[in-house]
């Protein structure tokens, strides 16, 4: 696709990315998980099963109070409990429940399976490519520009 302006590519750009994540999301919510969701129970399963909600919050790149937010979605669809912290008595534990676990493994499978069709469509020098593009536009993000 050749793009007339550059506004029209970072719309083209928005527009491809809000399509990806409404093809996933549709995907994961068969199993009662979001993206965030599955992205915290990520970070759980790779810190051991809990973490304390600030550590959480930082690994997740998001605020606190969206953290809690989204911890409190997972505890009410038991995938998560809050536990107190045997290191420190003023925080609060993330813990993995075994449903959480089944959820994560479930989800794991289904982003998979999202990322290899999405994907797919494109040849191994497209991917390389795409990689490149996105290192870019990543690298522009955290310089500011």
């Amino acid at each position: 696709m050749t793009l007339a302006a550059p506004s029209s590519g970072m719309f083209a750009l928005l527009h491809a990315a809000n399509a990806v994540e409404g093809f996933v999301e549709s995907r994961l919510a068969a199993v009662g998980l979001s993206i965030p969701k599955l992205a915290a129970l990520n970070r759980l399963v790779e810190a051991g099963d809990s973490l304390p909600l600030g550590q959480l919050a930082e690994r997740l790149a998001c605020v606190k109070s969206n953290v809690t937010q989204l911890v409190d979605r997972l505890e009410a669809d038991g995938f998560v409990e809050r536990a107190p912290d045997p290191n420190d008595r003023r925080s609060r534990l993330a813990v993995l429940t075994d449903r959480g676990r089944k959820a994560h493994t479930e989800g794991a499978r289904i982003q998979s399976d999202a990322e290899h069709q999405i994907f797919s469509a494109l040849s191994a020098d497209d991917a390389s490519r795409f990689a490149e593009i996105i290192a870019k536009l990543n690298g522009c993000r955290s310089k500011g520009h």
